[in-house]
This record gives structure tokens, C-alpha cells and sequence, in this order.
């Protein structure tokens, strides 16, 4: 008995739709395992000099030995991060552009409603590889020693001190708005597009105090011309220099900023995977570690699938205090 001629068709273009799967997937395991065959782009949202700047340069270095590709680093600054994020969410999704962001990235949706990306939907998190506390600085000229003297000078001086950050909504914005939270203090925010003018304005005293990784402020605080008063951390400093936490001063202040790799949303799996297991290489490179530590970040490899769940919840716990920050915008 013959099968008739329909089913017998649906029958064949069911096979031919298997096929044409099994042969996608095999192209992207492909391709993944050929990643890269030519130059990789990370993106970093902010000014040279910046800590994810220092931070995209040392991966570059390791990874182009790594996977003996150049990678190139491409800083795209602008608004606060969005100039450089929307670059790669509406980059190709082949894996050869990435975002090196940090926490600022996260929030940029809540600041900002007219977005042309979603700064969560339209991102795969690829690796995030780190976090560092914040520390509150201020210019050796301001005169204050400690915590306790930095928070006195602000409450009899209030709306006059200015701290500086790389832009409204940027992680040193959310630092130093949590810590005015935490402290009850009025200190005036004042964001900046070129970040290496927070230094100079501190050193002029046009502003008194930020609140950045160790990264970018190390040299000035070994030199003597800034100074650190504390860590939002639970731990202090020990190296390169002493820094107290703001826990010990008495001063209940947290504040930690994770930095990490993103890619477009679409980037295929296999892609991901071959990223993220490349970063995670690296990460584990006990040179690069000590680099990383050196500017005073906890090496922490959260990577692909558990990291956009970490930004969730990251996002989840700045939102009460960025929702704040946009209300008065």
C-alpha cells in the first residue's frame, strides 16, 4: 500500500528541516572554534586612563597571545557610557566587537529613557572578571586626615563640596551618590566627559573629593598630592598603599563596582562560549592577576549565563538609588 503523497512530503521536509539545523549547528561550532580569524574590537565606553581602560588593555595584551589574533582596544566615549554601548548592541553579532563595560552600564535604561538599545536586553554578558571597591579621595590640600574630618568639613560646608565622576549615572556617580546617602551629607555632583580632568580640578581644588578605583588614582595617592581616606569595602587596603575601610571609621559605606565583558544579544552561543572560556583563561594567568590586584581589584570570574543573572540583581539594587539620581535630573 502506498503512503500518500502529503504526509510522505511533510515527512521529507521535516528531515530537510533537521538537516538544515544540524548543519547551523555545525557551522557555529565552526566558528566558534576558528574564533578569531582576525582582529577583535573591545569597545571601552570612557577615557583613556579610566579603569576599565587599564583593565581592557592588560586582557588585550594577554589574549591576543592567547588566541593569537591582535586585539584591538577602541575607546568610544560619550553620555555616560551610551556612545560606547550602543556601538556594540548594534555591532555585527559575530563576536569580534565587544563591550568592556561595568556597573554604570547596567543602569544607563534608568537614567535615560529614550534609549536606542536596551542596555540589558540587547547584551549577552560574555565574562565578568572582577570588582572593585570604591575610594573616597580628596586633595592632600583639603586638609582632612581622616573620615570623620572629611564628613565634618561637608556638614558645616553643605552644597559647597563638589565631587567629581565620569558622568551622570557612571559607577563614581553612584559611588559618590551613595555615599552622600549613607552619610547624610549635601555634596554637589559634578560630571565630567574627559575623566583625567577629575584629577587636575582636585589638585586645583576646583573640586574636593571623588570616589573611583584604586586604579585611577594609585600614582597621585603615592606621590602625596591625593589622598585616601577610605575603602566601601569590608576589608582595608594593605597594598600597594594603607587604606582604611569606612567600616572601621564608622561609617556604614559598601560600594563596590564590577567590570566585565558584554557582547551583542544575538552573538551565537557557541561564540559566547568560545569568549568566555578565552577570558576565563586569562583570568586565571597569575601574572595578569597580580596586574589586576595591583590596581586594586578582587579578580572574581562570574562567567557566561551566571553574569547576566549577577547584573540583574545588581541592577535590582541600584535602581532605589538611581531612580533618585534621575528624579533630580
Amino acid at each position: 500500500m502506498s503512503v500518500p503523497l502529503l504526509p510522505r512530503r511533510r515527512a521529507v521536509l521535516t528531515a530537510l528541516f533537521a538537516l538544515c539545523g544540524l548543519f547551523a549547528a555545525v557551522l557555529l561550532a565552526q566558528a566558534a572554534e576558528q574564533l578569531p580569524s582576525h582582529q577583535v574590537t573591545l569597545v571601552v565606553p570612557l577615557t583613556p586612563g579610566t579603569t576599565i581602560d587599564i583593565l581592557a588593555r592588560l586582557y588585550a595584551d594577554k589574549l591576543g597571545r592567547l588566541l593569537g589574533q591582535q586585539i584591538v582596544v577602541m575607546n568610544r566615549p560619550g553620555a555616560g557610557g551610551i556612545v560606547g554601548a550602543e556601538s556594540v548592541a548594534t555591532a555585527a553579532a559575530d563576536g569580534y566587537t565587544l563591550l568592556f563595560g561595568n556597573s554604570g552600564h547596567s543602569i544607563l535604561g534608568l537614567l535615560n529613557k529614550n534609549l536606542a538599545f536596551d542596555p540589558i536586553k540587547d547584551f549577552a554578558g560574555v565574562s565578568m572578571i572582577g570588582a572593585a571597591p570604591a575610594i573616597v579621595v580628596v586633595p592632600s590640600a583639603l586638609g582632612v586626615s581622616d573620615l570623620d574630618a572629611f564628613i565634618a568639613l561637608a556638614k558645616v560646608k553643605p552644597g559647597q563640596l563638589n565631587y567629581g565622576s565620569a558622568g551622570v549615572g557612571t559607577a563614581t556617580h553612584l559611588a559618590g551618590a551613595y555615599f552622600a546617602a549613607q552619610t547624610n551629607l549635601n555634596l554637589v555632583h559634578v560630571p565630567y566627559t574627559v575623566s583625567s580632568n577629575i584629577i587636575s580640578d582636585m589638585l586645583s581644588g576646583a573640586i574636593q573629593a571623588s570616589f573611583d578605583p584604586l586604579a585611577f588614582v594609585l600614582s597621585f595617592l603615592q606621590n602625596g598630592s591625593l589622598r585616601a581616606l577610605a575603602v566601601g569595602a569590608d576589608e582595608p587596603v594593605t597594598e600597594p598603599v594603607k587604606i582604611p575601610t569606612a567600616l572601621s571609621q564608622g561609617v556604614e559605606y559598601r560600594f563596590a563596582t564590577w567590570y566585565g565583558i558584554l557582547a551583542p544579544v544575538k552573538t551565537p552561543k557557541p561564540v559566547l562560549q568560545t569568549l568566555a572560556d578565552a577570558f576565563a583563561t586569562a583570568s586565571r594567568d597569575g601574572e595578569l592577576q597580580q596586574k589586576i590586584k595591583a590596581q586594586g581589584i578582587g579578580p572574581e570570574i562570574v562567567a557566561l549565563g551566571a553574569f547576566d543573572s549577577y547584573i540583574d540583581g545588581d541592577l535590582a539594587q541600584l535602581a532605589p538609588l538611581v531612580n533618585g539620581i534621575a528624579e533630580k535630573q
